[in-house]
This record gives C-alpha cells, structure tokens and sequence, in this order.
C-alpha cells in the first residue's frame, strides 16, 4: 500500500548551495524529496546548479565532492522510498550528483 504523501525528508545534509540568487527567483536548490531544483523544476543538480557551485566551491573542489557525495546518499534514499520500483538506478544518481564534479575521471583513467 502506497502512503498518501511522500516520506519526510532525512535530516542528512542541508541542501542549501549554491547560494546564488537572482532577484526575486528561486535558488538553484533541490526541492526534497522530490530532488527537482526549485528554480527550473529539472532534475537537480541542474546545469545552472552545477555552473553555480563550481563557481561556489571553485577553491574547496574538495569541500564540494564531500557536499555532492552526502546529497548523492540522501537523494538515494528519498527517491527510493518515493519509487522503489522505477525510480533511478544508484548509478544513474552517481552520475547526476557525483560524477560530474571536480575528481572525475575518464573511463580509461579509471582502467589504468
């Protein structure tokens, strides 16, 4: 049986960047459990979220992977509990939250 709302959010990491606004719109954050940014309603992060906080964390890469990694296990666990059944493949989410960021690697670098 289906509850009738969605399954509160985890009280993992607050998905507060990027902190940049532009005037009265909405910040590109995720809107959980949904994981949908709340400025443009795509998938987040979105590519202006992406744009932003590369720019954010462009002197703590390191700071940013950590931040990216601990929204990559909470959305796992929002999106499941929301459709265990159809929604996104674990490593379909590694590489909407993670994979993109500062340490990725090439498919031949991860051979070598």
């Amino acid at each position: 049986m289906k509850p009738d709302h969605p399954p509160p959010p985890r009280l993992g990491p607050h998905p507060e960047h990027p902190r940049h606004r532009t005037g009265n719109q909405p910040p590109h954050t995720p809107r959980r459990p949904l994981w949908a940014c709340r400025a443009c309603a795509q998938p987040w992060p979105c590519p202006d979220a992406r744009l932003l906080l590369k720019a954010e964390y462009h002197t703590r890469q390191q700071n940013l992977s950590i931040y990216l990694a601990g929204l990559y296990h909470e959305a796992m666990h929002d999106l499941y509990h929301l459709n265990p059944h159809d929604g996104p493949s674990p490593r379909q989410l590694f590489d909407r939250f993670v994979a993109w960021g500062p340490f990725r690697r090439t498919p031949r670098e991860a051979r070598e």
